[in-house]
């Protein structure tokens, strides 16, 4: 039972890692799109965290790079 309280504990711990490194690395994301963009661009509106972070994982499927060894 110990065992299994650690395995959760792990998997809950990872969950929120991941969370606070997408609100970290979207942070920047969210503020360069509503502080240049929407006064430049007609028809661009603000954007929120979640959206910010969808871009950020969008742009890291199509930029990725493949590295072959």
């Amino acid at each position: 039972m110990e065992a299994f309280i650690k395995f959760v504990g792990a998997i809950v711990t990872i969950v929120v890692m991941v969370i606070v490194l997408g609100l970290i690395m979207s942070w920047p994301v969210m503020l360069l799109w509503n502080g240049c963009l929407v006064g430049t661009v007609s028809g661009i509106s603000e954007i929120g965290w979640l959206q910010a972070w969808g871009i950020l994982v969008l742009c890291g499927m199509l930029f990725k790079t493949s590295v072959s060894k």
